[in-house]
C-alpha cells in the first residue's frame, strides 16, 4: 500500500458487484430503442463508470432532443430486475474483503450509482455489511466522474485528507477521477474495460481481485 494511507475507497459496479456485463446488455437495448446502435466497446468508452445524469446528458446531446420522460425510470427498472435475477459478486472480492476488513484501514464505497441501487446491489451479493453507513453516491455532488468531486466528498465525510486515500476502480472515468483527486488508484482490469484504457500515473493495474489485499499491504 502507498505509504501513509488512511482510507480505502471502493467503486461498486465492476469492483464489488459484477454488474457491468448486465449494464452493457441493457445499455445496448435501451439505446437501440432510441435509434442509437453502439458496440460494447463504444458503450464502455462513452458510459461505463459515469452517473445516470451524465449518461442521459450524453444521449440527449447525441440525439439532439430529450429522451422520453419515462425512459430513465424504465432503464432503472430493467437494471433492478436484471440484478435481482442474476447479479453476483466480483470473483475474489468476498475473500479480499474478509482480509481487508481485518486491517486497521477504514473502507467505504463511492459510486456513480443511485444510493438505493448501491445498497440493493451490495445486499444482493452479501457485501453490504462491510460498508454499512459508508456509501457515497454521485447524486451527492455537483459533478460525477471523471471529476474528482465524489472521491473528495467521500474522503471529507470519512474525515481523511485526499492524499491519504487510495481508490479501487475499474472504469476509465473512475480512474481519471481518482487521479484528479490526488489519490493513488488500484485499477482492476479483470472486467469489461481494457487495461490499456486504465494505464497512467499513480495507478497500479491488477487483474485478480484475490491479490488486492497483498497489493494494499
Amino acid at each position: 500500500m502507498i505509504s501513509g494511507t488512511d482510507l480505502i475507497i471502493f467503486d461498486c459496479d465492476g469492483i464489488l458487484v459484477d454488474s457491468e456485463p448486465i449494464a452493457l446488455r441493457l445499455n445496448a437495448l435501451m439505446l437501440a430503442e432510441l435509434g442509437w446502435h453502439l458496440s460494447d466497446d463504444e458503450i464502455i468508452e462513452r458510459f461505463v463508470g459515469r452517473s445516470m445524469k451524465s449518461n442521459i446528458a450524453t444521449v440527449e446531446a447525441h440525439l439532439g432532443h430529450p429522451v422520453p420522460p419515462d425512459w430513465p425510470d424504465r432503464f432503472q427498472a430493467k437494471i433492478r430486475a436484471a440484478h435481482d435475477a442474476e447479479l453476483t459478486a466480483i470473483t475474489g472480492i468476498t475473500e479480499a474483503l474478509a482480509v481487508i476488513a481485518e486491517s486497521p484501514h477504514p473502507i467505504c464505497v463511492a459510486s456513480s450509482g443511485l444510493p438505493e441501487r448501491i445498497r440493493h446491489s451490495l445486499e444482493l451479493v452479501g457485501l453490504y455489511e462491510y460498508f454499512e453507513g459508508r456509501l457515497f453516491s454521485a447524486v451527492e455532488v455537483t459533478r460525477g466522474k471523471p471529476a474528482p468531486d465524489l472521491f473528495l466528498h467521500a474522503a471529507a465525510r470519512m474525515g481523511v485528507r485526499p492524499e491519504r486515500c487510495v481508490v479501487v476502480e475499474d472504469s476509465q472515468y473512475g480512474v481519471e477521477a481518482a487521479r484528479a483527486a490526488g489519490m493513488h488508484v488500484y485499477a482492476y482490469a479483470g472486467g469489461v474495460t481494457p487495461a490499456a484504457w486504465l494505464e497512467g500515473p499513480d495507478t497500479t493495474i491488477f487483474t485478480d481481485m484475490r491479490k488486492l489485499p497483498e497489493l494494499l499491504g
